[in-house]
């Protein structure tokens, strides 16, 4: 393996790595802000929001990501504006991954036992603070290995970026693949940067994990 190639475009990769960073913690955040929202509309007792969560979730968990993607990419230019490939990439996989995450938040809500929403209510709570303060906070207790693995997934899924010129590890890989033809050593190098961004969350995630378990 050549690794004159990760010296020489260190500058490049560090960019790229940069790039995927914060894309994936814009997206993070807005798919879990996202996914909560849709979970508690898939539960609600409001039809219509109720439909509008199923339908939501529906629609978006059985389109592949680079569409969404390119929706969001394409899309504005038709209403008058336009979206960089980084912007685009970013809500695209913030909406792609929220589906995902409204359904792994729903199973949660939907294991709290029911006699908490009640007891809540009758204490003098909305139905708005009760799953805020006392729903949602278990809920998320109880799924955190399976958002874990969808704020992972979300990560990988990132390099979707390098088909709408997102900056991201992989469209620098690209650049420096096409300029020294060495793609195995340059793509394998790729694969390092991104282990530094999963391995640590993954590890993170089992971490809180025990610690709620053994606080709770």
């Amino acid at each position: 393996m050549d690794f004159s190639i990760l010296t020489n475009y260190f500058d490049l990769y560090l960019r790229g790595f940069w790039g995927t960073l914060l894309s994936s913690v814009l997206a993070l955040i807005g798919s879990f802000v996202i996914g909560t929202v849709i979970a508690v509309f898939r539960i609600t007792t409001i039809k219509a929001l109720r439909w509008f969560g199923m339908g939501y979730v529906e629609f978006i968990r059985n389109i592949p990501l680079l569409l969404v993607v390119c929706i969001f990419y394409y899309g504005p230019s038709a209403i008058g504006f336009t979206l960089d490939g980084f912007k685009a990439g970013t809500i695209g996989l913030a909406v792609y991954t929220s589906a995902f995450i409204a359904e792994a938040i729903r199973a949660g809500i939907m294991a709290v036992p029911k006699g908490q929403m009640e007891a809540s209510r009758s204490s003098g709570l909305s139905y708005v603070q009760a799953m805020v303060h006392i729903i949602l906070p278990q809920a998320i207790k109880l799924v955190i290995p399976p958002l874990g693995n969808q704020f992972i997934n979300l990560i990988k899924n990132s390099s979707v970026l390098t088909l709408v010129a997102g900056f991201d590890l992989m469209y620098f890989a690209d650049s420096i693949s096409t300029e020294t033809y060495r793609t195995f050593d340059t793509y394998i190098f790729v694969a390092v940067f991104y282990l530094v961004l999963t391995v640590p969350l993954s590890y993170g995630v089992r971490v809180w994990e025990r610690r709620l378990q053994s606080k709770y």
